[in-house]
């Protein structure tokens, strides 16, 4: 990926954030259409971004899928739970935390040190839970199905851009990685951490 490339990258994930930093409440959550757009709240898209980056840069070379998939499968389970009736208490609370979470995550990871156990992918596993969660808990009784295959759909494509970028960046900035992946986790706990004071309010 030429830096011409990232930069378009950057700035179309930012523009796709713009303006929509807490989409939860009073959108329509109807149809395939507007579950593919339900991800592009900044809470969300930070998150799977950031799941696609850490991934690449904390998990074995030949294992990066795990994170993703690992995250995917608790988001389907935790939706089904939420519109069957299931939710938490301060739950758009624990979404902004994991925003904080996945940026601390991101810091780690610059180090490099790359681990494969189950208890690396523990925090994936409750992020993926939490907004799942949120998603299932607005999801319409009548076309559950539909929206769920919409968020899905975005949630994996905002996986694999996380991870193109990262590789992309790999290979023509590689010195500068750890520093780049460094700054994001700092931006997003940042991000994070105001989206939860702006709850708090």
């Amino acid at each position: 990926m030429k830096i011409r490339s990232l930069k378009f990258f950057v700035v179309t994930v930012a523009l796709l954030g713009a303006g929509i930093a807490n989409a939860h409440p009073g959108h329509s959550t109807a149809n395939l259409f507007e579950g593919l757009f339900h991800p592009l709240s900044l809470d969300h898209l930070l998150v799977m971004l950031a799941v696609g980056v850490w991934s690449v840069c904390a998990l074995p070379s030949n294992q990066v899928w795990r994170g993703p998939l690992v995250f995917l499968v608790t988001l389907t389970g935790a939706a089904a739970l939420g519109a069957s009736g299931a939710t938490l208490p301060w739950l758009e609370h624990a979404v902004a935390l994991t925003v904080v979470l996945s940026g601390v995550m991101l810091w780690r990871a610059r180090q490099g040190t790359r681990r494969a156990s189950g208890l690396t992918l523990l925090p994936l596993t409750l992020m993926g839970a939490l907004h799942g969660l949120a998603h299932g808990v607005e999801a319409p009784a009548d076309s559950f199905a539909g929206y769920a295959a919409g968020f899905l759909i975005s949630t994996t494509v905002l996986h694999l851009l996380g991870i193109v970028a990262v590789w992309g960046m790999r290979r023509s900035v590689a010195h500068a990685v750890a520093a780049a992946v460094g700054s994001l986790g700092a931006a997003i706990g940042i991000t994070g951490a105001l989206l939860l004071a702006q709850l708090g309010a």
